[in-house]
C-alpha cells in the first residue's frame, strides 16, 4: 500500500448527484485501501488519471481538521452545513488507526459543529469513536454499509473490506451506545432471505441500492468495470438485474419501520 501524507488545500466540497439533499462532503483521505471491486469512484478521474491502481494508494490529508472549523463558518454563511462523511473514500479504513484523521476531525466539529453529519463507512473501527459520535446528540446518524449477509459473497466483490460479522458487530454496538444509525445495504449484493432479521438486530434503520439507482450512471460505471462478469462466473446473473432489489426491499419493510431507496441524482426516497 502506498501511503503517501499531502496537504489538503482544501477540506470541504459542495456536495451533488445522490448526496445533494446534503451541502457538502467530506474526505479526509483521497483513495481507499478496501478497494471494492464495484467502487464507482474508480471510474472518477481522482482514481482514472492516476498511475496506481484503485486500492492500492491513500493520501492522507494531514491538515484537515485545522481546515475544518474555518470552512464550516464560511460554509454557514450560506445556510445550513449538512455535512457526508465519506463519498470518494471509507473514514475509517486501516490508514486511520495510525493517522487518526477522521476523528481529529470529529473532535474539531464538537468545536464548531455543522448542522448535521452523516458518517458513512464499512469498518468497524467506527465504534473507536463512540465517544464523540454520543456527543453529537440527534444531529449524527452513522451508517454501515452491508451490501449482503454472505462471506462468500463479499469475499467476490470486497475481498479486502472487513468481513460481515464484524461489520454488524460494531454497528450493534455503536446503536446501543444511543447513536442514531443505519444499515446501508449499497449496493445490494446476493444476500439470504433472513438478511432484514439479521440488520434489524442490529440498527432500526435500513437503506437499499443497487448498481442501476446507485452508481450515478444508471449501472453504465459498473458495466465499464466488468462486475457484470463476476455474476456470470459464479451463477449469480439473476441478481444482476435492475428489480432484483424488490424482493429484498420487501423483507426490510416486514422488519424496519424505517426503510429508503437510495437512487442517485434524487438522494433517500422512502
Amino acid at each position: 500500500m502506498n501511503i503517501q501524507e499531502k496537504q489538503a488545500k482544501t477540506i470541504l466540497t459542495p456536495a451533488a448527484g445522490f448526496v445533494s439533499e446534503f451541502s457538502h462532503t467530506l474526505n479526509p483521505y483521497s483513495g481507499c485501501a478496501f478497494g471494492c471491486k464495484y467502487c464507482y469512484v474508480r471510474e472518477m478521474p481522482i482514481a482514472r488519471f492516476r498511475d496506481e491502481e484503485w486500492g492500492t494508494w491513500v493520501d492522507v490529508k494531514k491538515n484537515a481538521a485545522e481546515l475544518l472549523p474555518k470552512e464550516i463558518q464560511k460554509a454557514r454563511k450560506k445556510g445550513p452545513v449538512t455535512i457526508f462523511l465519506s463519498t470518494a473514500t471509507d473514514p475509517y479504513q486501516p490508514a486511520e488507526s495510525k493517522y487518526e484523521i477522521t476523528r481529529s476531525l470529529l473532535e474539531a466539529m464538537l468545536l464548531e459543529p455543522p448542522d448535521f453529519l452523516f458518517v458513512q463507512t464499512r469498518s468497524p473501527l467506527a465504534k473507536r469513536d463512540v465517544d464523540l459520535f454520543q456527543q453529537f446528540g440527534k444531529k449524527i446518524r452513522v451508517s454501515m454499509t452491508i451490501e449482503t449477509d454472505l462471506e462468500k459473497i463479499r469475499k467476490l466483490f470486497t475481498p479486502s473490506a472487513p468481513p460481515i460479522a464484524a461489520r454488524l458487530s460494531a454497528l450493534k454496538e455503536i446503536t446501543e451506545a444511543g447513536v442514531p444509525t443505519q444499515a446501508a445495504i449499497s449496493p445490494l449484493l446476493p444476500c439470504t432471505k433472513n438478511i432484514a432479521r439479521v440488520l434489524r438486530e442490529v440498527t432500526s434503520r435500513a437503506v437499499i441500492d443497487n448498481f442501476f439507482m446507485g452508481d450515478g450512471s444508471r449501472g453504465k460505471r459498473t458495466e465499464k468495470m466488468g462486475i457484470r462478469k463476476i455474476y456470470e462466473d459464479h451463477d449469480l446473473l439473476s441478481w444482476y438485474d435492475p428489480d432484483a432489489y424488490k424482493f429484498v426491499l420487501e423483507l426490510l419493510k416486514q422488519e424496519f419501520d424505517d426503510v429508503e431507496l437510495l437512487i442517485s441524482n434524487q438522494g433517500f426516497v422512502p
